[in-house]
């Protein structure tokens, strides 16, 4: 469909946005570019290129927008709560993809795309988050929970509740996952201290422990790589 004269001029470029992304996808298209598409698809009579490149420039990646709180979301002129619950369906919508490809084969012959979901599900979070992945005896993925919640720089973390848990679901395995909100995810002293703890009552009742996995804006970490467990 081609624009005509008397329409605004933002319509001609978002049939162009839409051809480029229908040719392509999102290859050769910048972070500002694939947003503002997406904006296109909830608001829709105003130009947005401006309000997508506000929006990166205000939390910092593609990933940090989606993730990023409503109430934030929603202090943009143009972002409503209709806007903004959009963004979080469609950011829970690529966490549960992300899910459901760890689920079908065993999680340690698919470590990147346990990273990825980590990633997807916690690294963005504004608060810690204390995640566990349990396995069967074929490191199949049995369940995803997310025990603990904290604030900005803490979680409570009981490691007999997590054994507890694991017993209660038949894991023969966990994966132990929390994010660091600051964005760096260097393990801390007490990372490593409660992982091995953690180690150390699983261990005799025959449940392994693969790896912690620290998640942040900045990348990720894991105890295992670095020999801390």
């Amino acid at each position: 469909m081609r624009a005509d004269a008397d329409d605004p001029h933002y319509l001609g470029h978002r049939q162009r946005l839409r051809e480029r992304f229908a040719r392509n996808g999102a290859d050769g298209m910048d972070d500002y570019e694939l947003l503002e598409l997406l904006l296109t698809l909830v608001v829709p009579r105003r130009d947005v290129k401006k309000l997508a490149k506000d929006l990166l420039t205000a939390f910092g990646s593609f990933a940090d927008v989606l993730a990023a709180p409503q109430q934030r979301l929603m202090e943009f002129e143009g972002i409503g709560e209709i806007v903004a619950v959009n963004f979080r369906v469609i950011a829970a919508s690529a966490s549960r993809a992300l899910k459901s490809e760890i689920r079908k084969k065993p999680v340690l012959s698919s470590w990147a795309q346990v990273i990825d979901y980590c990633r997807a599900a916690m690294a963005f979070a504004d608060v810690e988050q204390f995640r566990i992945l349990f396995l069967d005896k074929g490191n199949k993925l049995i369940a995803d929970e997310v025990q603990q919640t904290g604030t900005v720089d803490h979680t409570p973390v009981y490691p007999r509740e997590i054994i507890k848990r694991a017993l209660e679901v038949s894991a023969t395995a966990i994966i132990l996952v929390h994010n660091h909100p600051s964005g760096d995810p260097t393990p801390s002293q007490a990372d490593i201290r409660m992982t091995r703890e953690i180690v150390t009552i699983a261990r005799p009742l025959g449940i392994t422990v693969h790896d912690h996995i620290i998640v942040g804006r900045d990348g990720h970490a894991s105890l295992k790589g670095l020999q801390l467990m």
